[in-house]
């Protein structure tokens, strides 16, 4: 399995990234789109049909979710119409979340079931695809989100924590993973952040060091936090491989 950076800027797009969203491809699979922020279906366009994608949404913050209306107007309007439903896990709430984005005047929703397959996660249940699985744990973070724990077909382990403040449940689903790819919003000074919410630069570390991760994969860094802080607060606490991602790299997994 394969991870493409398609946008990695956190809270919203920076100047050399669009927000979340990263693609997962793999021989015999079914692309695969984790989140699908700002800027992620013209990314997209680089390396996949966007008619092809299955897609996996950690949460609902607009910084994750808000190209779907983009995606929905593509299926349904794009010369060579793609066939069937694409299949989308997310939130109890994703139908009409993204419906009441995409309908045409305020206080509508748009019934998106013609072109989407919706289904909600449900927490530890193993959802298997392409020969692969991944398994959904709630995060701690103000709406319902999810981190994702992936296991490819030869026995690998990716974990995205999505957006999450330091808690138990994070480390858990990271234990063992052979790349974690980890949410670091802020640097540790807590003049510069509110408590919980997001992981600073020593609490992505931490996480690592605690789960026992090979690897460690930051993103998610807005366009305001310094990216060489949070990378030497992580290494100060993960003695193992620390890098922060940018658009348009690929990570064997």
């Amino acid at each position: 399995m394969r991870i493409t950076v398609l946008g990695c800027s956190g809270s919203v797009s920076g100047p050399d990234s669009p927000a979340s969203g990263y693609l997962l491809t793999a021989p015999g699979m079914n692309p695969v789109v984790i989140d699908f922020g700002p800027g992620i279906l013209g990314a997209l366009q680089r390396y996949a049909d966007p008619g092809e994608v299955s897609i996996f949404l950690s949460h609902l913050h607009a910084d994750h979710c808000l190209d779907l209306p983009g995606l929905l107007v593509w299926r349904r309007y794009h010369p060579n119409k793609p066939s069937g439903r694409a299949l989308v896990y997310g939130p109890s709430d994703t139908s009409l979340r993204i419906g009441n984005a995409s309908a045409e005047t305020g206080g509508e929703w748009d019934d998106w079931s013609d072109v989407i397959d919706m289904r909600p996660w449900v927490e530890g249940e193993v959802v298997s695809f392409g020969g692969n699985s991944v398994t959904a744990r709630r995060m701690y973070h103000p709406p319902e989100s999810y981190g994702l724990r992936f296991v490819t077909d030869t026995g690998r382990i990716l974990v995205y924590t999505g957006d999450t403040g330091m808690c138990d449940a994070v480390v858990e689903m990271a234990t063992g993973a052979d790349i974690l790819l980890a949410e670091a919003s802020w640097t540790h000074d807590p003049a510069n952040r509110p408590p919980g919410i997001h992981l600073s630069g020593t609490e992505a570390g931490q996480v690592a060091a605690r789960a026992g991760v090979g690897e460690l994969l930051l993103t998610h860094i807005p366009p305001w936090t310094s990216r060489e802080d949070v990378i030497a607060e992580a290494k100060a606490e993960f003695s193992g491989p620390v890098h922060a991602v940018s658009t348009g790299e690929v990570f064997d997994i």
